[in-house]
């Protein structure tokens, strides 16, 4: 791929109760487009696209019962306990090893969350488009699997503050100014906070973004970094069943 040219897109299922959210990133971590729209005006964004890394934060499908596979729980560090997390994916058990919390992808997709089955078939839609699974040799267009709250963690060294939190969106600004995506400072919010707008409750959050929109954000960021600097990335899971990509190139131990 010749990524100068191409679009590094992260997209937010937003919980599937809202429309999705998607940023797009160019090259030099530009904001390209920032939006929401339902699903198919998603899909129309992507599938204009030449060259793309698509960054999904949601699974790829559900479980593939990988975890009740003996063979593979016992070549696990630590391998679970008997008759625990029978029903997870492998990313999902791996990240939990890490003290990072991760909802269950389950087995059954009727049974899953409304987020996760849009996610389902948000993956299943782009792969019709002709997207591969990163990483895809020579593929002009591929898609990824990310997590938005572990990806934070990762970049941080520590769990982050609750994304739905003032101190969380200002944490998840600052962690992508300082890795040069093109947001702006978030720092600026406290020059102008003033003794008459704390006293009449008025936050000047006009240049933070939303929680929805730091998960779009982060997820085309790591897009980028996969694409553009594979060294410093790392994946976790399996690739048949979901590789969740972390846009660091090795976890600590724990968070």
């Amino acid at each position: 791929m010749l990524f100068n040219n191409t679009t590094f897109l992260g997209i937010d299922p937003t919980a599937g109760q809202r429309p999705f959210v998607y940023v797009a990133l160019d090259y030099e971590c530009n904001l390209l487009a920032l939006g929401e729209g339902h699903m198919d005006e998603v899909l129309a964004f992507a599938a204009g696209q030449r060259d793309a890394l698509v960054a999904v934060c949601g699974p790829r499908r559900p479980n593939q019962g990988l975890m009740q596979n003996p063979q593979v729980r016992q070549q696990l560090t630590p391998a679970p306990n008997p008759g625990r997390y029978l029903d997870f994916r492998l990313a999902e058990y791996q990240l939990r090893q890490h003290n990072i919390s991760i909802p269950q992808t389950v087995s059954d997709p009727k049974a899953s969350q409304n987020w996760m089955q849009a996610s389902f078939t948000l993956f299943r839609r782009l792969e019709g488009f002709g997207y591969s699974p990163y990483p895809a040799e020579d593929a002009l267009c591929q898609l990824m699997e990310v997590y938005p709250h572990a990806s934070y963690a990762a970049l941080l060294g520590k769990l982050p503050f609750s994304k739905n939190t003032l101190e969380g969106r200002l944490q998840r600004q600052l962690v992508l100014y300082e890795n040069k995506v093109k947001v702006s400072d978030p720092m600026r919010f406290f020059e102008e906070i003033t003794r008459y707008r704390l006293l009449n409750g008025i936050l000047p959050d006009d240049g933070l973004y939303s929680a929805e929109e730091l998960d779009a954000l982060v997820a085309a960021y790591t897009a980028w970094l996969a694409g553009t600097h594979p060294e410093e990335i790392s994946l976790v899971g399996d690739p048949g069943e979901g590789q969740i990509v972390l846009p660091v190139n090795e976890l600590l131990d724990r968070y």
